[in-house]
């Protein structure tokens, strides 16, 4: 089996989120696949057998099973694109079903992911009180603009802003609490963010839920915060780009776009790399 090493959300060709992407001819046991997982030991690696007309898909981190992972979805899509063509691929997840798109403009291939239904939701205020001192964060440091919250794109991510962009580069979190605290909710990012201007948003990710410290592309994070500017009335519907993991030295670019209807399907999009 060969292991196919991609790296999604790139931007300007460098950078992006690393993907581990196996096409497999017979599903494997979950015990393989974590075994892979942690070889190829990237924050997730995704195995997709084709079932009939649409292809099966599982994500795992080196620690565990990811019911969703965006940036391993665009990194699949890419690899389908170019072993079966460009176009609409249907994929089956643990509980649901997405498509994603794959095109070429500029001779570069995009990905594109339409989502599961999102949805986003209120958490109680201890629980946001531990977090914001898990990591550090004063009252002061938080944009209150945007209230913290919960919401799911597949997975649940919590989306919390600062209201400077010094704070978000010094972010710095306690791992071992953190982790517990994900768990608990099971809450599988928190995306920091701050805002440049309407349309154009600065990211970090921990993923301490997937045994990972932070994520340098998050596509999962993205639809979370596409669905929380829509939900919450601070964007109706249009399109957002979202830089992440220049922090890390891998600079990422989303674009993320959706329409005014209310816990539909968000897209997002990028482009990769082979590593």
């Amino acid at each position: 089996m060969k292991v196919e090493r991609v790296s999604a959300f790139a931007y300007k060709n460098i950078g992006g989120n690393p993907a581990g992407v196996l096409i497999l001819d017979e599903m494997l046991s979950e015990k393989q696949m974590l075994e892979i997982a942690k070889d190829v030991n990237y924050s997730e690696t995704a195995f997709l057998l084709k079932q009939g007309n649409s292809f099966r898909i599982r994500y795992f981190s080196p620690e565990t099973e990811i019911a969703f992972c965006g940036h391993a979805t665009i990194a699949s899509g890419f690899v389908l694109g170019q072993k079966f063509g460009l176009g609409i691929y249907d994929l089956v997840l643990n509980n649901d079903k997405i498509q994603i798109k794959v095109t070429k403009n500029n001779n570069k291939i995009f990905t594109s992911i339409n989502s599961v239904k999102t949805y986003t939701y209120d958490i109680e205020e201890d629980y946001i009180n531990n977090i914001i001192d898990a990591f550090s964060f004063s009252k002061n440091d938080l944009n209150e603009k945007y209230p913290i919250k919960v919401s799911f794109s597949g997975i649940n991510n919590l989306i919390l802003f600062v209201k400077n962009k010094k704070t978000l580069q010094e972010m710095k979190y306690d791992f071992e609490k953190v982790k517990e605290l994900m768990i608990n909710k099971n809450i599988v990012t928190i995306n920091i963010l701050w805002e440049e201007n309407e349309n154009l948003f600065h990211s970090r990710n921990a993923f301490a839920f997937g045994g990972v410290y932070e994520d340098p592309a998050t596509g999962s994070a993205a639809i979370a915060l596409g669905e929380y500017l829509r939900s919450m009335g601070i964007k109706s519907s249009g399109e957002i780009e979202i830089l992440q993991g220049f922090d890390m030295k891998q600079p990422s670019q989303l674009f993320v776009s959706f329409n005014k209807t209310l816990n539909s399907s968000i897209k997002v999009s990028g482009t990769c790399r082979y590593l």
